[in-house]
């Protein structure tokens, strides 16, 4: 991965860069717990996987807690408004295919695309954090990887079966990661994430 080194330039506690930390933060907050309640969901949808999944909900949660232990750090408050409607696509494209029983279109959502995006970001933040923060995530993202992992194998497993589902999945999707990328490009920048460098993580 890219090897960032942050920029003496960055004040953790200036106005400017706590604005834009509220919103980036909350994101990271909805995130986790977005995650928490779709391992939860996934869990029923899976019974013979049940206790990995709730096992993988439970970390979602830990984590959630340590990117609020962040923002305290920094006496900032958290956007959960802003990071509700962030996620509102994704959030409603999960909770439709887990009505209709689309397991794989589920996996595609939370273990590949946004394991995936927090990967990425996370990977990108850690070089640029405060130092509080940096411990933090870099706790969150080795777990990722093994959240990751679940879906890519089933996936895997599963795959000649539910191939269209897959593919119908990702056309819906990754537009809405795209847009996603660019309705925080402004406020990552701020932080020391270039979109850039995103791009060449994701």
């Amino acid at each position: 991965m890219p090897q960032l080194q942050a920029s003496p330039d960055i004040d953790f506690h200036s106005e400017i860069y706590r604005d834009a930390y509220s919103r980036i933060d909350g994101i990271v907050i909805e995130g986790e717990q977005e995650a928490y309640e779709n391992y939860i969901r996934l869990a029923d949808l899976l019974p013979e996987c049940k206790d990995d999944l709730l096992r993988l909900s439970k970390m979602e949660a830990r984590h959630k807690k340590g990117f609020e232990s962040c923002a305290r750090n920094l006496t900032v408050t958290p956007d959960l408004v802003f990071a509700s409607q962030f996620f509102a696509s994704l959030h409603q494209n999960f909770q439709d295919a887990a009505n209709e029983n689309k397991i794989a279109t589920c996996l595609v959502i939370q273990s590949l695309i946004i394991e995936c995006f927090a990967i990425a970001a996370y990977n990108i933040y850690i070089p640029v954090a405060d130092d509080f923060a940096r411990k933090v995530t870099e706790s969150v993202v080795k777990d990722e990887y093994t959240h990751l992992n679940f879906g890519e194998e089933w996936l895997k497993a599963n795959f000649e079966a539910v191939k269209d589902e897959v593919e119908a999945a990702n056309r819906q999707n990754l537009p809405i990661v795209w847009r996603m990328l660019n309705e925080v490009e402004r406020d990552a920048k701020v932080l020391g994430m270039e979109k850039k460098l995103w791009l060449k993580t994701l």
